[in-house]
């Protein structure tokens, strides 16, 4: 038998089926992968006890043969999803030992088809960041970092999530998106991350970051298990207002009728300067997979592209300082009470609770919102996305999907650009539009640097076809054929 690790979720759950091996074992072997991979700092909060209860749980359940559609398959959780009994800080010490007693909807979903909880992973702290840096925890490290070489950034700000599934440490892993968050990590680590359609997950029981950007999404392995554990995580939901009640496509038809005849957009603004040449080369061998599939290729213009990243970083903090206004030390989290009145109280608490970028990001949302700002900052990057949705929806009037890079880079060393805000923003260039836009996008493992750093190939869809993303994705999958796992891993296991 392979090691229980070597397991796609797809095939994990037709074994445990079949009764090849059970769900404690593998729960087991996964949180014993974790402990084996500790040097990763992927994992903040881990319950053993709970974990295994979970999957006695589901071996119950298949020997009444009930068992649910992820049912004994392990999954990890970013650290911005509620999980009642289980810590919740959102990387940030201003919410240090936090333990909500409810759960979030999302990962309510996971548990209801019989998922079983290997712990919370990590994350920037309020998913703020690009590269893992900012949580109070450290950073996650990517386990494609050479053993003596430096260690290189998971990405963000689900660079734990991405990591672990990269290292075998979490089978499944959810994530959340608001300029990029699982697309960029995901294709820094070699695993498929996906973003859904806004709306699709719902957002109720997850820390808010900019709430009409965030969306939950999956990391996994494969496309297949991608498009398994997306099903699982959406659903209508009446305590969240953004939830869309729109009936999901036939993924797993789709991915089998393949691409013939579907038209993919190519847009010349995603090439851009400075980008490294592998990538190039890796998309234009992407567009060279679609059309052997059948796909034909169709230039498309997306013109005010060049506009999303400073539309984003206004929007996104604006967002964020409304959402963290309710962490004042009152009600829950940390609390300084060093001064003597209120108002010291207030700014103690949110001086030593947030980190630096968390900070920046809420003087700059402040700022933008400010009277005699809030017209000539906000309201004029809200028309401007206005018009980036525009030109989506006006190419998909003739394409199927769009085509594009994930990531102007691969994976980089951990601290070369945390002391420059503005370089290190630019990880997310394209990614962002998709957030702006509201539209699902997905990052497919597609090749490798010359040096062995993984390259992600990114693809957009219209707003709920997650059908055609996904049956693009696959093709994309099945051509680029890319088996390559961490084998000199940074946390010391291979």
């Amino acid at each position: 038998m392979s090691s229980l690790l070597d397991f796609t979720a797809k095939q994990a759950r037709q074994a445990l089926e079949k009764g090849d091996f059970t769900a404690s074992e593998l729960a087991k072997a996964y949180h014993d992968a974790a402990a084996e991979t500790k040097a990763l700092n992927n994992y903040v909060a881990m319950d053993e006890d709970k974990t295994m209860a979970m999957a006695a749980q589901s071996d119950a359940a298949y020997q009444a043969g009930k068992a649910g559609a992820l049912e004994g398959i392990p999954v990890g959780v970013k650290d911005l999803f509620c999980t009642s009994g289980l810590a919740t800080t959102a990387c940030s010490a201003i919410l240090k030992d936090f333990i909500p007693q409810y759960e979030s909807t999302v990962t309510a979903n996971l548990w209801a088809d019989g998922a079983v909880m290997i712990g919370k992973l990590n994350c920037d702290e309020f998913a703020m960041g690009s590269a893992n840096e900012t949580s109070v925890f450290g950073p996650a490290v990517n386990p494609y970092s050479a053993v003596d070489g430096p260690a290189l950034a998971a990405g963000g700000s689900s660079g734990g999530s991405a990591s672990a599934v990269a290292a075998r440490s979490a089978l499944l892993a959810t994530g959340t998106d608001t300029g990029g968050s699982i697309r960029q990590p995901a294709a820094f680590c070699g695993v498929v991350g996906m973003k859904p359609t806004y709306g699709r997950c719902s957002r109720w029981g997850v820390v808010a970051f900019a709430s009409s950007l965030d969306q939950a999404g999956p990391f996994t392995r494969d496309v297949d298990d991608s498009a398994m554990m997306f099903q699982s995580m959406a659903s209508h939901d009446v305590k969240d207002s953004t939830s869309a009640n729109v009936a999901m496509p036939d993924l797993d038809a789709a991915m089998a009728a393949g691409i013939k005849g579907m038209k993919i957009g190519i847009p010349a603004e995603y090439q851009m300067d400075g980008m490294d040449p592998e990538i190039i080369t890796l998309w234009e061998q992407g567009q060279a997979w679609l059309k052997e599939a059948g796909a034909e290729l169709v230039p498309v213009s997306l013109p005010h592209t060049k506009y999303a990243l400073p539309t984003y970083y206004i929007i996104a903090p604006a967002e964020a300082s409304s959402n963290l206004a309710r962490y004042d030390g009152v009600r829950y989290g940390a609390r300084i009470e060093e001064g003597g009145s209120l108002d010291d109280m207030y700014e103690m608490t949110r001086a030593a609770g947030f980190g630096d970028e968390v900070q920046r990001r809420i003087m700059i949302g402040t700022y933008a919102l400010s009277a005699g700002y809030y017209d000539a900052y906000y309201l004029k990057a809200q028309k401007v996305r206005r018009l980036i949705r525009n030109d989506f929806d006006e190419a998909y009037k003739t394409v199927d999907a769009i085509l594009t890079p994930a990531t102007p880079t691969a994976a980089f060393p951990l601290g070369v650009k945390q002391d420059d805000p503005i370089t290190m923003y630019l990880n997310d260039v394209f990614t962002v539009p998709a957030n702006l836009a509201g539209i699902p996008g997905i990052s497919v493992p597609a090749g490798f640097t010359s040096n062995g750093l993984p390259l992600g190939l990114q693809v957009l869809a219209d707003a709920f076809a997650e059908d055609k993303l996904y049956a693009v994705a696959k093709q994309l999958e099945l051509a680029a054929n890319v088996s390559q796992t961490p084998t000199q891993m940074a946390g010391g296991r291979s």
